[in-house]
C-alpha cells in the first residue's frame, strides 16, 4: 500500500468514527470541510510524523501545530501520542501536552485539557488515556495519571487521580463511580451520574 494509498484509508476510518460520533454531521463532505477538530486532527498526524524524523524537523512540526491551533482554536503539541479513530466535537479550546498519550476510539469535547501537572524537563508530565475514553466539555486531566479504558469523564470535571477502566469520573475535584451493574450499559451510566452533562 503507497503512503498515499494510506493517507487516504487513514482519512476515511477518521471521518467514519465521527460520522459514528457527531448526530449533527450530515455527510463525510461536511465533516471534511467544516469540522476544526477533523482539520485538527489531521494536522497533527501530519506534524506528529514531522516530530518523529527527528530535531532538525521538529521547529517545522512546531510552526505547523502553531498555524493550526490560530486556524482551528485546537493546540496538540506533535510530540503527543494519539491513537486511531480520534474524534474532538466542536473542537475549541483543547490543549493536548507534549507527553499525552491517547488510545483508539476516544472522544474529546471542546475545552478539554490533558495538561502537566510538572515542570520538569524529559519526564511524562501528561495524562495517559485508554481506549474508547469520553472526556465531556471543559474537563480537565492533569498530570501522569491513567485513565483506563472505556472510563467517561464528566463536564467540567478536574482529574488528578487515575481512574480505573469502565468508570465514571465527576466534580472537582472528580469523584469515581464504577458501574454497580455488571455489564451496564455506558449511555445508562450516564443517567446513573447526571453531573456528566454538567
Amino acid at each position: 500500500m503507497s503512503l498515499l494509498q494510506k493517507a487516504r484509508a487513514a482519512v476515511r476510518e477518521d471521518l467514519d468514527a465521527a460520522m459514528r460520533r457527531d448526530p449533527a454531521a450530515e455527510t463525510r463532505t461536511d465533516l471534511a470541510l467544516n469540522s476544526p477538530g477533523m482539520h485538527a486532527i489531521w494536522s497533527y498526524r501530519l506534524a506528529h510524523r514531522l516530530w518523529q524524523k527527528g530535531p532538525q524537523w521538529r521547529p517545522a512540526a512546531r510552526l505547523l501545530s502553531t498555524a493550526t491551533r490560530a486556524v482551528t482554536g485546537v493546540e496538540i503539541h506533535p510530540g503527543a501520542r494519539i491513537g486511531r479513530r480520534f474524534f474532538i466535537d466542536h473542537g475549541m479550546g483543547v490543549v493536548i501536552g507534549a507527553t499525552a498519550v491517547v488510545g483508539d476510539d476516544v472522544m474529546l469535547y471542546h475545552g478539554v485539557t490533558l495538561g502537566g501537572r510538572s515542570l520538569a524537563r524529559g519526564t511524562k508530565r501528561h495524562p495517559t488515556l485508554g481506549d474508547r475514553v469520553v472526556v465531556g466539555a471543559g474537563a480537565r486531566i492533569l498530570g501522569d495519571i491513567g485513565i483506563g479504558d472505556d472510563a467517561q469523564i464528566g463536564a467540567n470535571s478536574v482529574v488528578v487521580k487515575d481512574v480505573p477502566a469502565g468508570a465514571v469520573a465527576t466534580g472537582v475535584p472528580a469523584r469515581v463511580r464504577v458501574p454497580q451493574l455488571l455489564g451496564e450499559d455506558p449511555y445508562d451510566a450516564l443517567f446513573a451520574e447526571p453531573a456528566i452533562f454538567i
